[in-house]
């Protein structure tokens, strides 16, 4: 179905149900180009001449064996992200810094490809190896040192392959200062490989060169809510055990609270600012979050907790429990794995 020049005029529900492949998108003269065109200074500024070329897809991600990256769709044009917003509640890689620290990340993939670096011996020493199966999910170690920090989640420890696309991240973001921020971590020594790594390249041919674009948005027939459908049920997870114990503590179970205010309607006026607030801290997607926070709202209504203390108390508090629950998630095994 060829769309008209007003399709950004369509409502959610038109949109929705337009297929992927129909969308009339480009990075051309977007935001997208000059994002683009800055990691590739930033690539020349380190004496790296390889460029990989990028494309639009669903999702951010970097084909195994392809020196390239795909840039998900919604971020060529503001009334897809504005969708995705509405859909997901929050838009990855929407604001410019954001941006570039995944297009940093994926570029540690890209040059990986391109060099084909995971088969030297020191990159199975450091990382690991390439060849470990990919996990569904994975439970992160928050205290560790032997990663260094780039992407939210502790997502260095995912796999071997995005500790080295992190660590390659965080060396090349300009003025970083890595040596610093990362002096008496174990994660220092691949950052050191890295900075001797791409000394070493600099002189070398590039051994990869595949262009194709991999699952491409001209290839996606399927419908835009089909495609929020999948991108949900993702993000969804089994809650931890019960918090009725955290939720009575911040909040009055007492009869002689009745007249104050019901910590259902407290917890959803607060809900949009404390979800973003964790989602920093965490990494966590906000979709996932949001979860916890739903459930936390039925909880309260079902025990008939009322707010007691002043609302800035209250809301110290729901940080710190909210927190700990999404950490909870965490260790249960996170799945947001798709660059």
């Amino acid at each position: 179905m060829a769309l008209g020049p007003k399709w950004h005029l369509m409502s959610d529900e038109e949109l929705l149900d337009v297929r992927m492949c129909d969308l009339p998108l480009r990075i051309h003269r977007t935001p997208l180009a000059e994002r683009v065109k800055r990691l590739y200074e930033e690539l020349g500024a380190r004496g790296i001449r390889f460029r990989p070329h990028v494309w639009l897809g669903e999702e951010w991600f970097s084909p195994d064996g392809v020196p390239g990256i795909a840039i998900p769709f919604y971020l060529a044009h503001p009334r897809l992200m504005k969708l995705e917003r509405k859909q997901m509640l929050e838009v990855e890689g929407g604001k410019e810094a954001e941006c570039m620290r995944i297009l940093r990340h994926e570029a540690g993939h890209s040059i990986d490809a391109a060099y084909r670096i995971h088969f030297k011996r020191q990159y199975r020493e450091l990382f690991g190896s390439f060849a470990k199966p990919y996990p569904k999910s994975y439970k992160p170690k928050p205290e560790s040192r032997n990663f260094v920090l780039h992407l939210g989640a502790w997502y260095a420890q995912a796999h071997p392959a995005e500790d080295f696309a992190e660590t390659f991240a965080v060396w090349l973001r300009p003025n970083s200062r890595w040596r610093r921020r990362y002096q008496g971590w174990p994660a220092l020594k691949k950052l050191e490989y890295v900075d001797a790594l791409v000394r070493e390249i600099r002189a070398g041919a590039i051994k990869n060169r595949r262009r194709e674009k991999v699952e491409p948005l001209s290839k996606l027939n399927i419908t835009l809510r089909e495609h929020y459908r999948r991108k949900r049920e993702h993000y969804y997870f089994e809650l931890p055990a019960s918090y009725d114990r955290d939720l009575t503590r911040i909040f009055s179970q007492d009869s002689n609270s009745r007249s104050h205010p019901p910590a259902s309607t407290f917890l959803r006026s607060i809900r949009p600012e404390v979800r973003e607030i964790v989602a920093e801290g965490t990494g966590v997607h906000q979709y996932t979050i949001d979860h916890v926070l739903k459930n936390m709202i039925e909880r309260c209504k079902d025990l008939g907790l009322r707010v007691t203390t002043t609302k800035r108390q209250a809301r110290r508090r729901v940080l710190v429990v909210l927190t700990v629950q999404v950490m909870k998630v965490l260790h249960t095994g996170y799945h947001r794995i798709a660059v």
